[in-house]
Parts: structure tokens; C-alpha cells; sequence
């Protein structure tokens, strides 16, 4: 009876090992989700899930891909990071109504499978300028020839429809749906989720650093790997929205510390919002000639303190910021994606002037207002007499002993009476009788 009950608490003890083992042997998916711009910290996403996949012997690498385009120079990076890859990468377009147009077309034709979901599309890939713009002449075709040539090497397989397909995106900017690509050949399957994925994803023969692998993936393990705190943050500092009110706040907190000296508080939050700003503007399409408007915004809402032009200057700085904050993110050609939104710009810039309109107030204020300090301010105060006051005496004002004298058009002047000071000479007060 012991030896049985030992065999059965051995065998309970061994239940969770021997399940650990069998999931050990199951073949391993990497699921990640690249949503968002074609930016520097999406490279770096994509980096720390090929590191992680080739690690920890991954038998596929899935990107589940949703973005409308950005950087070609770090589009190439990412294909060059996919190609060298020693786990194959596949390039899934998903959930349903995901995009993976400009940079992201490329890099869906890099994978070592590319698949869609139903509904996606994928195309439109012409290359814009640095800012946004048109390129236009000799360099719109050097371009485009360049990524013409990068797409042939990455489709050369995929047969004649899909090369031409791959091109007349880049020439024309053209789109497809999931069905027409695949028809082109341009991918390899319509998947409906992750799971059917790697359903079809099973068996298939892919070569990868030329090299031909199987893909063993009926029952495989999908284990996320979800986007870094960092590199989220990173990726959040290059939407053009986010950019520009971390400049109007970091700017705004400046100029309080520059007008208050003595404080660290505004200062600290000014500089470090103006770095994430410039982290930002570092990596988006911008044309630096707005950033003239917005020095100019600022200079006339702090000569309009200094000034008291009654709000005229405060309404142009106004006006100059608008322009300047659409000049900087929306210049013509910039894409929609990484254009910042008008009314955010006009309703910062209106809040900006009203906050500079209230210190100017204030500032007025406190020219016309009464002297609250120093001997001055003891003019046409209210006492009291200590003693009585014929040439001199004592006298209580402010809650202060004065030495005051009595001025020459005053009544007599006794003991305890209501005192008004009339001038001030030296340390000597002149009063009359109240």
C-alpha cells in the first residue's frame, strides 16, 4: 500500500515536468506586432525579435505588420535586418482592414513568406522627398529606379506578374487587395488569423541565407513578443502631434523660468520636453523654415509684455506661431500620417496667446498700482499720534514708529488723533491731522 501511494505522489510530482517537456518539443512561434510609422524604433523592435527568435530556436518569426509607410533609410535597414535573419521571417499584413503601404509594401516583399488578411491592402509605394514633397526630375527617377532594382532582387522568385505588380507600385504609387496580390503572386497566402497562418505555414519549403528549411508549424507554440516600454515611447515621440506639443510646452516652460529666474522647476521640464521634441522633429519629414515663425511668435509675446502693446504684439505671436507650427509639419507633399493635426496647432497657439495676454494684465497692473514698498508707499497713509506733534513728535503708522513733524497747513496735532502722512523727508515723516 505505501509503495503504491509513493508511486503515485512520484507520478503527480513528474506531471508538471513531463508537460514542460512536451511543450519544450513543440515548435515555437514568435508572434510580434509592428503597428505604426516605419521609424528608427520599429528597426530596433524588429532587431530585438530576430535576436530573440534566433536565441531561443524559434521555427518561425511572424511580424504582423499594419503601417502607412516612413523612412526609407530605415526600410532598408529592416529588409537587411529580414534577409540576414537565421529564422525564417514571415510578413504577415493583418488584422483585416491593415495596410502595409509605402516603406511597408517593401518591406512585406522581404519576408521569407508574406501573407495578408482579408481585407488588408499593400502598395503605393513612390518615394516623397526628405520633407514630404515631391521629388520630382532626374532624382524622382534616380529613386525610383533604386527602389525598383531593391524590389526585383526581393520578388525575382515570385515569377513576372509579381515583379511588375512590385513596380508599378513604386512607379505609379498602386495598391492592391489581399486576393489581387496573391493572384500576382505576390504573396503566398489570405490568412484569417494567426493560427490559420501557421495551418498553412506548415510544410512549406522556404530558403533562408539560401538555404532551403521546411516549416514544421501544425502545432506550433505562438508566444508574443510584445514592444518594449521604450521602444514604444520612442515610436510615440515621432507622431508629428506629439512633436509639436512638447515644443510649444517645452518653449512656453522656458520662457517662464527666463522671466522668473531663481526657480529649477520650469527649467527642468522646459529642456527635457524641447530633447524629446527635437528627438522627434530629428526623425519626421520637417521643413526647419517654420521654426523662423515660431522665434518670432515668441519674441513678440514677450515684447508685448515688456512693450504693453495692449495685445496687438500677443495677437500677431498668435498668427506667427500657427504659421510657423504648419509651415514646420505640414509642408506640401508631407504625408497625411505624419501631418500634425490644425485644429491641435490652433488651439495651442490661442491658448499660448491667452496665457502671455494674462501676464501682460498683470504686468500692466503692477505698473499703475500703488507702491507697496519702501518709504513711498507711506504716502497718504492713515496713523496715529504718539505724543502731541507741534514741530515734532511720535508717530504710529503701518504699525511702525515713526519721527513726523506737522506740516504747516495742519490743525494742532495731540495725543492719540487720526494722522495723515503728507510727505516723506529723509527719515522724518510729515503729517496733518486726519
Amino acid at each position: 500500500m505505501k509503495t503504491l501511494r509513493g508511486i503515485f505522489i512520484l507520478l503527480t510530482l513528474m506531471l508538471p515536468f513531463a508537460a514542460a517537456v512536451a511543450q519544450s518539443n513543440q515548435p515555437l512561434a514568435l508572434v510580434m506586432t509592428a503597428d505604426g510609422p516605419i521609424m528608427p524604433p520599429m528597426r530596433e523592435y524588429l532587431q530585438r525579435g530576430i535576436q530573440t527568435a534566433e536565441r531561443r530556436g524559434a521555427e518561425v518569426l511572424i511580424i504582423e505588420l499594419n503601417t502607412p509607410g516612413g523612412s526609407v533609410d530605415t526600410m532598408l535597414e529592416m529588409i537587411q535586418l529580414i534577409r540576414e535573419s537565421r529564422v525564417p521571417v514571415v510578413i504577415y499584413i493583418a488584422p483585416r482592414e491593415a495596410i502595409a503601404g509605402s516603406a511597408g509594401a517593401l518591406i512585406t516583399m522581404a519576408g521569407h513568406i508574406s501573407a495578408m488578411a482579408p481585407g488588408s491592402a499593400i502598395g503605393a509605394a513612390s518615394p516623397v522627398g526628405s520633407g514630404g514633397e515631391d521629388i520630382g526630375g532626374t532624382m524622382e527617377s534616380k529613386v525610383k529606379e533604386i527602389l525598383k532594382a531593391k524590389a526585383r532582387s526581393l520578388v525575382q522568385t515570385r515569377g513576372k506578374k509579381a515583379i511588375q505588380l512590385a513596380e508599378a507600385m513604386i512607379e505609379n504609387a498602386k495598391a492592391v487587395t489581399a486576393q489581387e496580390a496573391l493572384d500576382a503572386e505576390l504573396i503566398d497566402f489570405i490568412a484569417s488569423d494567426t493560427n490559420d497562418l501557421l495551418q498553412k505555414l506548415d510544410g512549406v519549403q522556404v530558403s533562408v541565407n539560401d538555404q532551403p528549411r521546411k516549416l514544421h508549424t501544425k502545432d506550433a507554440q505562438i508566444q508574443p513578443l510584445e514592444i518594449s516600454f521604450i521602444e514604444a515611447f520612442l515610436l510615440m515621440l515621432t507622431d508629428p502631434n506629439v512633436a509639436f506639443l512638447l515644443l510649444a510646452i517645452g518653449v512656453q516652460a522656458i520662457l517662464i523660468e527666463l522671466s522668473s529666474p531663481g526657480g529649477w522647476v520650469s527649467g527642468f521640464i522646459g529642456a527635457v520636453c524641447v530633447t524629446l521634441a527635437v528627438y522627434g522633429m530629428g526623425v519626421l519629414p520637417i521643413n526647419w523654415f517654420g521654426a523662423v515663425f515660431l522665434v518670432i511668435a515668441f519674441v513678440l509675446f514677450v515684447l508685448d509684455i515688456k512693450a504693453a502693446a495692449h495685445g496687438a504684439l500677443t495677437t500677431a505671436g498668435v498668427a506667427s506661431f500657427i504659421v510657423g507650427a504648419l509651415v514646420l509639419f505640414n509642408s506640401p507633399g508631407t504625408p497625411q500620417f505624419q501631418r500634425v493635426s490644425v485644429p491641435l496647432v490652433i488651439g495651442a497657439g490661442i491658448f499660448i496667446g491667452l496665457i502671455f495676454f494674462t501676464i501682460m494684465i498683470f504686468a500692466l497692473r503692477a505698473q499703475r498700482g500703488k507702491i507697496q514698498t519702501g518709504v513711498e508707499s507711506l504716502l497718504g497713509k492713515t496713523g496715529k499720534a504718539l505724543s502731541a506733534i507741534h514741530n515734532t513728535g511720535q508717530a504710529q503708522i503701518a504699525s511702525e514708529l515713526w519721527s513726523a513733524e506737522k506740516s504747516a497747513d495742519s490743525e494742532s496735532i495731540r495725543k492719540g488723533d487720526l494722522i495723515e502722512v503728507v510727505e516723506v523727508r529723509g527719515l522724518r515723516l510729515i503729517v496733518k491731522k486726519k
